[in-house]
């Protein structure tokens, strides 16, 4: 069953032909809280060669802390924040808030990435926690 899902007006939609996703997280850096507008962003992550998307993405390109850049995509119409895509790697996240709903229900995160990056205030532990991005 492909993971997929939609921007808010429904001009974007994307679809990961995968049975699951590799890595389904909370990631805590402070690029992820700036583009959710939240503590965190809830990311699905999928092969990108595995992603296909339709209508009209905006993508701005950031530096990672590694001096890689990630790319952010969001819909160039409604602004809704579709995935974040390092562009050293072979992996695209997701923002999970745009999986179709019944997607969206059935998600159990397994993983907290960048927890250097957590706020003082949301110190309760959510998953499995890694410091930055698991490498492995």
């Amino acid at each position: 069953m492909p993971i997929t899902g939609h921007c808010l007006c429904k001009a974007v939609t994307f679809s990961a032909d995968v049975e699951a996703p590799l890595v389904t997280g909370y990631d805590h850096c402070d690029d992820c809280q700036r583009q959710s507008g939240s503590t965190y962003s809830l990311v699905v992550v999928v092969p990108k060669d595995k992603l296909t998307t339709t209508g009209p993405i905006k993508k701005w390109k950031g530096i990672a802390d590694s001096g890689n850049a990630v790319y952010r995509w969001f819909c160039s119409e409604c602004g809704s924040p579709i995935a974040h895509d390092p562009e050293a790697a072979p992996v695209i996240a997701l923002k999970g808030g745009c999986l179709d709903t019944e997607l969206k229900k059935a998600l159990k995160p397994d993983v907290e990435i960048w927890t250097v990056g957590k706020l003082p205030f949301c110190q309760e532990k959510l998953a499995h926690p890694f410091e930055h991005m698991p490498t492995q």
